[in-house]
C-alpha cells in the first residue's frame, strides 16, 4: 500500500476492513482530501467509493473536540443503516467515537437526547437530518466534513431543498465529498452550486460482460414500450423479472398498464413518497412480487439474487446503466436473459453496445412465441451496388414524367457507368505503377 503517513487509528481501521491496498477511487480520494480539495468521485458501485470517504474521515476526526466535525448523507434508510453498521469497526480503534444514525423509523425522542452530546459523526437521511435541524437539536456550525453519497439518487428522490437548508448553515471552509455512480446533467447545477472549484475523480470498470447473460433485442416497431411489454410477458417464465423504465412517468405509466392487465407488480422510483418507498421495499424483501418496475438509480436498493429476467424499454442515455440493468441476473453461476425492448431512435446505442462486446440476439413474437429475425441481408460488392442501382432506375413503376425524363433517366446511367469505368482505369493504372515500382527496385 502507497504510504499516506496515515495515523495509527487510520491503519488499524483499514486493517481490520482487510485492506491490503487501496482501490483507484480511494487512492484519488485520499491524495485529494489530504490537500483539503472538495472532491466528486464518479465511479461504478463496487469500486469501493464507501471507504473512499471513510478512510478520510478517519484521519479528519478528532474524538477530543466534543462538537460534530462530519455528517454524511444519504438517500434511503437502507442504505445509511448499511454504512451505519460498516462504521462499526471505526468504533473499535476510537473507542471515544461517536456516531449517530438519523433515519425515518428512528424514534426522534431517543435522537434528540443522544444529540445533548454532540456526535462526532452524524449518518442520516436528508429528510431527517432537516427535521432535527428545525427542531434547533442539531447544530452544524463546527462541520469540517459533509459527504453526500448516492448523489444522483439524492437528486432523484428530491432531496436537494433539505441538503440546502441544512447547507447554508454550515461553516465557509466546509469540505465537500460527492460521490455518485454517474455525472448526469441534473448533478452538474449541484455541483456548481455547492462545491469549491472540485477536482473531479472519474473512475471507469473495465466493461465486462457475464456470459450467463443472454441478451435478446425486441424491435417494438410502432407500438409503444408498454404495449411491446405486454406481448413479451406471455412468453417468458420469470422468477423475478426487473423492468427498467427511462422516467419516473414511464415507470408508473407502465406498473399501471401491468396492473390493469392482471399482473402482480411493484413500482419504485423517484417518484413515489417515502412512506410509499418503503411499503415497497418491504413487500419486495416478502418476495411475493414477479414483476418489479423502476428506474435505474431507485434500482439499487433492489438487491434480489433471484432476477431471472430483466427488460430495458429503451435504452439510457448514459449507456453505463444498460450494464448496470444487465448485471442485475445472472448472478452466482445462475443463467439469466436480459430484453432490450427498442425503437428505431434507439440503433445508433445499439451499434455502440455491440462494439463494447455485447452479443445480441434479434427476437420478434409471433402466435405468443419468440422467434428469430432473420439475419440483415450481407453487405453488397461495388458491382452489386452497381447492378442494384441500374435496376432501380431501369425498373421504376411506370408513372407520369416531365418532357425529357427518359433523356435525364438515360444520362444519368450513363453518369454511373463513366463514374465506375474512370474507377476501374485509375486502379489499374495504380496497380502498373505498383508492379513496375517493384520490379525496378528488385535486388
Amino acid at each position: 500500500m502507497i504510504d499516506f503517513n496515515f495515523k495509527d487509528t487510520t491503519k488499524n481501521f483499514i486493517e481490520l476492513n482487510g485492506f491490503t491496498t487501496l482501490t483507484k477511487v480511494q487512492e484519488a480520494c485520499v491524495k485529494m482530501a489530504k490537500k483539503g480539495k472538495d472532491i466528486v468521485a464518479i465511479s461504478p458501485t463496487g469500486t469501493g467509493k464507501t471507504h473512499a470517504f471513510l478512510i478520510p474521515i478517519m484521519e479528519l476526526v478528532d474524538t477530543k473536540e466534543d462538537v460534530t466535525q462530519v455528517v454524511i448523507s444519504l438517500p434511503t434508510k437502507e442504505l445509511a443503516i448499511q454504512l451505519a453498521d460498516r462504521l462499526k469497526t471505526a468504533k473499535e480503534v476510537l473507542k471515544d467515537l461517536r456516531v449517530l444514525l438519523l433515519s425515518s423509523g428512528i424514534d426522534s425522542l431517543k435522537a434528540k437526547n443522544k444529540l445533548k452530546r454532540a456526535p462526532h459523526i452524524i449518518i442520516g437521511t436528508p429528510g431527517k437530518i432537516k427535521e432535527l435541524f428545525d427542531d434547533n437539536s442539531l447544530r452544524v456550525d463546527s462541520v469540517k466534513l459533509y459527504v453526500i453519497d448516492e448523489a444522483d439518487m439524492t437528486l432523484e428522490y428530491g432531496f436537494l431543498e433539505d441538503i440546502d437548508k441544512v447547507f447554508a448553515k454550515m461553516p465557509e471552509n466546509l469540505e465537500v465529498m460527492c460521490f455518485s455512480a454517474t455525472l448526469s446533467d441534473n448533478l452538474k447545477p449541484f455541483i456548481k452550486r455547492y462545491l469549491n472549484g472540485p477536482d473531479i475523480i472519474k473512475i471507469d470498470n473495465e466493461t465486462t460482460f457475464n456470459p450467463n447473460i443472454d441478451h435478446v433485442l425486441i424491435n417494438c416497431k410502432h407500438k409503444e414500450y408498454d404495449e411491446a411489454l405486454l406481448d413479451l410477458l406471455p412468453c417468458i417464465n420469470p422468477y423475478v423479472c426487473l423492468i427498467f423504465a427511462n422516467t419516473r412517468e414511464e415507470c408508473h405509466k407502465t406498473y399501471e398498464t401491468l396492473k390493469s392487465n392482471g399482473y402482480k407488480a411493484l413500482e419504485i422510483h423517484g417518484g413515489l413518497s417515502s412512506r410509499e418507498r418503503s411499503k415497497a421495499m418491504k413487500l419486495l424483501k416478502e418476495k411475493d412480487y414477479t414483476y418489479i418496475v423502476a428506474s435505474d438509480v431507485a434500482s439499487r436498493g433492489i438487491d434480489i439474487d433471484a432476477i431471472t429476467h430483466v427488460v430495458s424499454l429503451g435504452l439510457p442515455s448514459d449507456l453505463a446503466f444498460y450494464t448496470h440493468r444487465s448485471g442485475r441476473t445472472g448472478r452466482s453461476g445462475k443463467h439469466g436473459t436480459c430484453f432490450l425492448l427498442y425503437k428505431e431512435s434507439d440503433q445508433k446505442a445499439i451499434d455502440t453496445l455491440l462494439k463494447q462486446g455485447i452479443a445480441f440476439k434479434s427476437k420478434t413474437i409471433k402466435q405468443g412465441s419468440l422467434v428469430d429475425v432473420r439475419m440483415r441481408e450481407r453487405k453488397l460488392s461495388k458491382s452489386e451496388v452497381r447492378e442494384k442501382e441500374l435496376a432501380r432506375q431501369l425498373y421504376r413503376k411506370k408513372e407520369k414524367v416531365k418532357p425529357n425524363y427518359k433523356k435525364k433517366k438515360t444520362a444519368l446511367i450513363n453518369r454511373i457507368k463513366q463514374k465506375e469505368r474512370r474507377e476501374f482505369i485509375k486502379a489499374k493504372i495504380k496497380e502498373e505503377k505498383k508492379a513496375r515500382y517493384k520490379a525496378n527496385n528488385k535486388g
